[in-house]
C-alpha cells in the first residue's frame, strides 16, 4: 500500500522504516525543516529499560501537591484554565495506586525490551553513526537507605529479565571513574549492563536518509492543516504545500496527535509533559562522564554524546508552553557539576525545554478507532527514544493484519 506517515519524530521516522520493509510506498509529511526536531532534539538519549518505571506511582500526587509551593520538585504541577490539564491529571492520579504502577510498569518494560533488540536488528540492516555508548546506566543514590529502596523498587523488572547489578561506591566508582571527586555523595547504585544510550536527533536524522535512500519520500517543511475523512475512511491530508493521498495513514504526530484526533472525533488520552535539557560541550575536561548515569535522589539524568554531556530533568505539567528562562536549570546544572567537577565546560551550557506526549499509564496507544485507515502510534512519553522501534514495528504489523510479538493489553485505542 501507500502508506502516509504524520509526524517526523523518532517515532515517526522508525515507523517509516518499518514500513519499508514490509514493502509498501511510504510517504512522510513533517512541519519543521528537518525531523526530529521537537521531542526527539533534547531527550535524555537513553535506551533504558531499566528505567521502565511510570509515573504514575502512589508516590506522584503528594509529589505534585508539594510543587505547587516547593519549586524542587521532580514532578512539577502548573494550575492553568486549560480543562484538558484536568481532566487528564485525574486520569492520571486514577493510576496512581500500587497495582496499576506495577502493570504499567511491566508491560512498559516489555514494550521496551522489545525495541531494545529491534534497535539492534536496525543497526545490524543500516550503518548508523549516532554516538552510541554501550557501557551500560548506573542509577545511584545518595545514601544506604535509598540504595535499599532502590533495589527492593527494582525487584519488579529484574524479576521481568532486566539484567542488574548492585554495587557499593567502590564498585560505582569502577564502573563510572569520573564520579570519583564526588565519591562520598554516592552510597551505591543499581547498575543495567545492557542499557544503552546514543543521540535521539543524530541517530533519527541518518535513519530518515536510509529510508529516502531506500525510496520513501519525506515532505519537509510541510504543515499539516486538516485530515480530511468521510465515513469510516481518511480521503486525504491537507497541508500548507497542498494535498496529499494515500491509501492508509499513521498518527505520529506526539503532542499534536489529539490536536487532530480531536477533529476527527477521536479522543486520544495525550497530554504534553514538559521535560528541560542542558547539552553542555566537554571542552578540555578531563572527567568527563563514560557511563550513562541517573541521580536518583534529584531524578537528574545525565548522558555523554561524543564531545558533549547531556542532563535533563524534570518534568511538568504545563501544557504547550515550551518557555524556559536561565533560573529554571540552576538546579540540574548545580548537580551535575557537583558531580563531574572536571566533567565539562558548564560555563557554555545550552539550555532548552521541550515536550513528551504523555499518558496517564506511561505506555502508548496503537490500533485504529472510527476510521479503517488511520493507525494510532501515539503517547510514548518519556522514553518515546527507548520505544520507538517496537511502537513503529507494532503499527507495521498492525497495518498488515500480523498478530504482534508481544501482547498489547492496555494499548489499544
Amino acid at each position: 500500500m501507500r502508506v502516509m506517515v504524520l509526524g517526523g519524530g523518532v517515532v515517526g521516522v522508525t515507523t517509516a522504516y518499518q514500513l519499508l520493509k514490509d514493502g509498501h510506498e511510504v510517504v512522510l509529511v513533517e512541519r519543521r525543516s528537518g525531523v526530529a526536531e521537537e521531542t526527539s532534539w533534547g531527550n535524555a538519549g537513553m535506551i533504558a529499560p531499566g528505567h521502565s518505571f511510570v509515573w504514575s506511582s502512589p508516590r506522584a500526587p503528594m509529589i505534585l501537591l508539594k510543587s505547587l509551593v516547593l519549586k524542587d520538585q521532580a514532578l512539577r504541577f502548573r494550575p492553568s484554565a486549560d480543562p484538558r490539564l484536568w481532566s487528564w491529571s485525574l486520569k492520571f492520579l486514577a493510576q496512581c495506586t500500587h497495582e496499576k504502577a506495577r502493570t504499567n510498569t511491566l508491560r512498559k518494560h516489555q514494550l521496551c525490551l522489545y525495541s531494545q533488540r529491534l534497535l539492534h536488528e536496525t543497526l545490524a540492516d543500516a550503518e548508523i553513526d549516532y554516538d552510541r555508548n554501550t557501557r551500560g546506566i548506573l542509577y545511584f543514590y545518595r545514601s544506604e537507605e535509598r540504595l535499599a529502596a532502590g533495589v527492593e523498587h527494582m525487584r519488579i523488572l529484574s524479576d521481568d529479565g532486566q539484567e542488574t547489578e548492585v554495587l557499593d561506591r567502590d564498585a560505582v566508582i569502577r564502573v563510572e571513574p569520573s564520579l570519583a571527586a564526588a565519591r562520598d555523595k554516592v552510597a551505591g547504585g543499581i547498575y543495567c549492563p545492557t542499557d544503552e544510550t546514543g543521540d535521539c536527533n543524530k541517530f533519527t536524522r541518518a535513519l530518515a536518509d536510509e529510508c529516502i535512500k531506500r525510496g520513501a519520500e519525506f515532505h519537509l517543511g510541510m504543515e499539516i492543516l486538516r485530515i480530511d475523512a468521510d465515513g469510516d475512511a481518511i480521503l486525504g491530508v491537507e497541508t500548507s504545500k497542498g494535498r496529499l493521498t494515500a491509501d492508509a495513514y499513521v498518527l505520529a504526530l506526539g503532542n499534536h496527535a489529539p490536536v487532530f484526533a480531536r477533529q476527527l472525533g477521536v479522543s486520544l488520552p495525550v497530554y504534553p509533559i514538559k521535560g528541560y535539557s542542558l547539552t553542555i560541550p566537554v571542552g578540555n575536561h578531563a572527567a568527563s562522564p563514560t557511563v550513562a548515569s541517573v541521580d536518583e535522589d534529584n531524578l537528574v539524568a545525565i548522558s555523554s554524546f561524543g564531545d558533549r554531556v547531556r542532563v535533563t530533568a524534570t518534568a511538568e505539567f504545563a501544557g504547550y508552553d515550551t518557555s524556559h528562562k536561565p533560573q529554571d536549570f540552576d538546579f540540574m546544572l548545580g548537580v551535575v557539576r557537583d558531580l563531574y567537577p572536571d566533567g565539562a565546560d558548564f560555563g557554555r551550557a545550552e539550555g532548552w525545554a521541550g515536550l513528551r506526549p504523555m499518558t496517564p499509564e506511561g505506555t502508548p496507544r496503537f490500533g485504529r478507532r472510527k476510521h479503517r485507515n488511520l493507525w494510532f502510534n501515539s503517547g510514548h512519553g518519556h522514553m518515546g527514544w527507548t520505544m520507538s522501534h517496537a511502537a513503529a514495528r507494532i503499527t507495521a504489523d498492525l497495518i498488515a493484519g500480523k498478530p504482534t510479538e508481544i501482547p498489547l493489553d492496555g494499548m489499544m485505542m
